[in-house]
């Protein structure tokens, strides 16, 4: 787990879903698995940003991370 991640201090059921759904970005063997992945995620913070479960900063540092795995991985992709 990132430290970005970490200095969200994240809910238990949160950090796990969160891990689960990074980990599926990671394994995106081709684009369209990488934007599946990548939509389910951002629908999840948007899921949570909705119901108001975290505050504003930790919402924005999971679009944020959820971004940087999908930027990294799709950069693997084009290599």
């Amino acid at each position: 787990m990132t430290d970005a991640l970490v200095a969200l201090k994240l809910p238990n059921a949160v950090e796990v879903q969160t891990l689960k759904l990074l980990h599926q970005i990671e394994l995106a063997h081709t684009a369209d698995d990488l934007f599946r992945a990548s939509d389910r995620a951002e629908g999840f913070v948007l899921g949570l940003e909705t119901v108001k479960v975290l505050n504003a900063a930790s919402i924005e540092g999971l679009y944020k991370t959820f971004e940087a795995a999908a930027t990294a991985r799709r950069q693997e992709h084009e290599q």
